[in-house]
């Protein structure tokens, strides 16, 4: 195993804040970016990082996900020495459940099969943010000062900090205090849901956690704070680059606007970080004669013949004649028809949007989620 470490994906969360886009597929399963899903960037970042083995922890609505996730070859990790694993929860008979209780005891029902591969590091990571970060450096900066555990973490508003985990740091990065969405923070070091454990020490927590019946069995609430309790050294690894945290239409619609926008931070056009993903056999874009596009993030299937402006539209999506979509995403299959309007809308795969139909608007405080077909003028 390349690097000794093994990485676990936390891919069971509901993502309810998305309404209708989670109805019947997981938050990590979301699309975003023209072609690609959410849990296409941690899988990638494993590949581009030499991490061969990974764990996909699954939950809700997975059974999309679980067939994605199971062919490892988009990702170049289906070889003989490498793979991803699907891994739902066990049914505990005694108290039947099929739900893993946290995220610790997502790992916790999991040991087997980590130690089955006998790794010195664990990675976990959440499987619903998109970024792109090399896990190596990680694990280097976590050798180097001979941490316990090392916590990913990015700097946000300090007017934000209250919605995340915040780490409290010395002067040399070490981690003295983990607060949980404090409603008056101290620093504006968040949480990014990523950690790296040395196994043997993380183990040892998750056996004790599992039969301690007044934990929560999360890192966040309660592994964190042991390791701190036994004086442990904790370190926060500051990430620069790009991170959006996708539970929220708004913010899902923000962040495929980053793309025509930013100065595209994220780049995914980059040869030497590629974000892999499902390669769809479909035609080549179409714009019309009469079409008109500006700023305009198009993939390939796509059928334009109105106007298009700063919008992303994503496989196989149409836009008929004289229909406008501003500042607006399209989602797979979406189809607007003649003379149409959207406006700061996300509207999801497959639905249609009639004829002359108006949707959305230019002034509306938050974008507007259009999962359900709308009628054309008469």
């Amino acid at each position: 195993m390349q690097n000794n470490m093994l990485a676990m994906i936390l891919a069971g969360g509901r993502g309810s804040r998305l309404h209708d886009l989670t109805k019947k597929v997981a938050k990590p399963a979301v699309y975003y970016g023209g072609k690609y899903r959410i849990v296409d960037f941690p899988l990638s970042n494993c590949a581009n990082s030499g991490i061969d083995v990974v764990g996909v922890l699954t939950q809700y609505e997975s059974v999309l996900l679980n067939s994605y996730v199971a062919s490892g070859g988009r990702w170049g990790l289906d070889t003989r020495e490498s793979g991803v694993y699907v891994l739902p929860p066990r049914e505990k008979a005694e108290e039947k459940l099929d739900v893993y209780r946290g995220t610790a005891d997502a790992i916790s029902q999991n040991i087997d099969f980590i130690d089955n591969y006998d790794p010195e590091y664990l990675l976990i990571l959440s499987g619903d943010h998109i970024y792109k970060m090399d896990y190596s450096e990680m694990l280097a900066y976590h050798k180097e000062h001979n941490a316990d555990a090392t916590i990913a973490v990015i700097g946000v508003p300090i007017k934000e900090a209250s919605r995340f985990g915040i780490m409290n740091t010395d002067s040399e990065g070490r981690i003295v205090e983990f607060e949980e969405k404090p409603a008056h923070p101290k620093s504006n070091l968040a949480s990014m849901g990523i950690y790296i454990f040395s196994w043997k020490t993380l183990r040892r927590l998750l056996v004790a956690d599992m039969k301690n019946n007044e934990s929560s069995h999360d890192f966040g609430k309660d592994i964190i704070p042991a390791l701190l309790g036994e004086g442990k050294t904790l370190m926060a690894y500051e990430f620069k680059g790009y991170w959006k945290d996708v539970g929220t239409i708004d913010s899902l619609w923000e962040a495929n606007m980053d793309l025509l926008y930013k100065k595209d931070e994220l780049n995914l056009a980059d040869p030497t970080w590629r974000i892999y993903t499902e390669d769809v056999t479909t035609l080549p874009q179409y714009i019309g004669p009469d079409a008109k596009i500006r700023k305009a993030y198009v993939n390939q299937g796509c059928r334009i013949e109105g106007e298009v402006q700063s919008s992303v539209l994503f496989t196989n999506s149409v836009v008929g004649k004289g229909a406008k979509v501003i500042d607006s995403v399209l989602m797979p299959g979406a189809v607007v028809e003649d003379g149409a309007v959207v406006t700061r809308a996300l509207v999801a795969g497959g639905v249609r949007i009639g004829k002359g139909a108006v949707v959305g608007s230019a002034d509306s405080e938050n974008i507007l989620l259009v999962a359900k077909r709308v009628k054309g003028v008469e």
